[in-house]
């Protein structure tokens, strides 16, 4: 049983007892915590809740509202929704705060609180340890009878999210539809069954076959969108001659691609895809999380653009966009942020840039991947022996490669020529995670190795 509590929300495991496990009485604290914290913060009254296809949705929902009821908060379920669909409705509602229940890529057994400001971001690492604070104290005053909040359902936000798709300047919904693009989709049993075909058939792709089309909650297989878990796309796209496959995640905030040969587009591709057209019609600067491939820098650069690393978290990436007045950015991990439309994570406006991509490009999907540099990302960890310093150890690394250009922003990132390694600890295991990409996979690989011997003589 797990529960972990972050600055972006609440994880956990369903069951077990509480504080070990997400158990109904979590839901209900740290609900109650989001809930004192919006009050003392703001007068508005309203908050726009939505959950992905888990078990454990309907139950978590159910406790979610009446405890924001119970505080006075008037609630707007979105119901089977997605994270980008519920940031977007937060602020056509102008409420003061929106909460996912999804645990995202986690396994079924998962699931969470995201919390969401009025803005329809993700709230600050300050607001984060405010909300903990409260918690931890129960410091709550609940609602007497005669105030307490509403509760209202709305279906309009699955349309009212498309229509922002289609109406976006840069999604070419006539070049889509001309392509005639044959279209498979893994919706992995989750929310992306609902909202991915009817975005399709609004871009006008008519061909939309969908693997794990049932939003049970019970996903076919890992729900995390990486090679070894898409096995199925990748055989049925070639099977069905289809000319590309789309997988999201249970949340679809993430979003990769599968070429019409069942090979993968690469996640971390997805962005750079995405980044290439959009500064191909509008000037600018992109930003990544250090640990996303150097590719995006290459395109950014080509276009006459400014390239900004960020710390890794979304809330991270948003803050270094708004600095540097970026006009796309994201995660290597397939998530695609576009500002205009709204600071988060959206698989959804992805696909649509994608797609407007591919059809102005001509090409078919394998032969656009094969225009981006090649780059190999070799994703390792080890695990700390007990009561070790990592601060020490990575004064050690540092101080042995002082020569080269070093950033330390979030955790250790060492850059050679065109390759590079990025060292982090995990917020939630005795881990470090160390990350290192070059041209030839080899090498990546052999980058990682030598820096995890570095830990291992360090550690002793």
């Amino acid at each position: 049983m797990a529960l972990i509590k972050s600055i972006s929300g609440i994880r956990g495991t369903i069951g077990g007892r509480p504080g070990e496990g997400l158990s109904p009485l979590d839901v209900v604290k740290f609900t109650a915590a989001y809930g004192t914290w919006l009050s003392r913060n703001t007068e508005n009254r309203k908050v726009v809740i939505g959950r992905d296809g888990r078990i454990s949705g309907e139950m978590v929902k159910n406790l979610v509202v009446s405890t924001l009821n119970g505080l006075g908060i008037d609630v707007v379920d979105l119901g089977l929704s997605t994270t980008p669909t519920v940031e977007v409705a937060v602020k056509m509602e102008n409420a003061a705060g929106g909460i996912i229940l999804t645990a995202s890529h986690n396994p079924k057994e998962w699931n969470a609180l995201k919390l969401l400001n009025g803005e329809g971001e993700f709230i600050s690492g300050e607001d984060g340890a405010q909300l903990l604070e409260i918690a931890a104290s129960e410091d709550f005053n609940f609602a007497d009878v005669n105030k307490l909040g509403t509760y209202t359902q709305d279906d309009s936000y699955l349309q009212k999210h498309i229509d922002l798709i289609v109406n976006y300047p840069l999604v070419d919904v006539e070049a889509i539809r001309k392509r005639n693009f044959k279209v498979v989709v893994d919706a992995v049993n989750s929310t992306g069954a609902i909202f991915v075909p009817a975005l399709l058939n609004a871009l006008g792709v008519e061909q939309v076959e969908v693997l794990f089309g049932e939003v049970t909650g019970k996903f076919s297989h890992n729900p995390e969108p990486l090679p070894e878990n898409l096995v199925a796309l990748s055989n049925e796209v070639n099977k069905s001659k289809a000319d590309l496959g789309i997988a999201v995640d249970p949340d679809v905030d993430r979003l990769c691609f599968v070429c019409e040969d069942g090979s993968m587009f690469g996640e971390e591709y997805t962005l750079v895809a995405v980044a290439d057209y959009i500064l191909s019609k509008r000037k600018g600067n992109t930003v990544s999380n250090l640990s996303s491939t150097r590719a995006l820098k290459d395109v950014t650069l080509k276009h006459g653009g400014e390239y900004t690393p960020s710390a890794v978290g979304e809330v991270n990436v948003v803050k270094k966009m708004k600095e540097t007045n970026a006009v796309i950015g994201g995660e290597g991990n397939g998530g695609i942020i576009v500002p205009d439309l709204h600071y988060g994570r959206d698989a959804l406006i992805g696909i649509g840039l994608f797609l407007s991509h591919l059809a102005h490009s001509g090409k078919g999907i394998k032969a656009l991947r094969n225009s981006y540099p090649d780059y190999f990302i070799s994703k390792n960890k080890i695990e700390l022996d007990k009561g070790v310093d990592v601060k020490v150890i990575f004064e050690k690394i540092k101080d042995k490669y002082k020569n080269q250009p070093i950033n330390t922003e979030d955790g250790l990132k060492i850059e050679f020529e065109t390759d590079w390694v990025h060292l982090r600890t995990s917020n939630t295991e005795p881990i470090i995670r160390i990350y290192a990409e070059s041209q030839n996979e080899t090498t990546a690989d052999n980058i990682a190795k030598r820096i995890m011997q570095d830990i291992k003589e360090f550690m002793h």
